[in-house]
């Protein structure tokens, strides 16, 4: 991911970043299965697709948890 992309996702609300958040998981979920029926030409993606999924689940977390300031 772009840091441009990280930019504008950062920007978006924990609604919008929910519902990317769920698309994503269910795209790794249908490419987990898939690989373990038959192998996948570019295994890396699935790597690539959790650390996305993660970015985004921080990221919900950040804008619902509420904000605290460091002492």
């Amino acid at each position: 991911m772009k840091a441009k992309d990280k930019e504008i996702k950062k920007t978006l609300s924990a609604a919008e970043l929910s519902g990317e958040l769920h698309q994503l998981q269910e795209k790794l979920f249908k490419l987990q299965f898939k690989h373990q029926v038959t192998p996948l030409s570019n295994p890396l993606e699935l790597r690539t697709l959790r650390r996305h999924v993660a970015r985004l689940k921080t990221w919900v977390r950040e804008k619902q948890a509420p904000s605290r300031e460091t002492k």
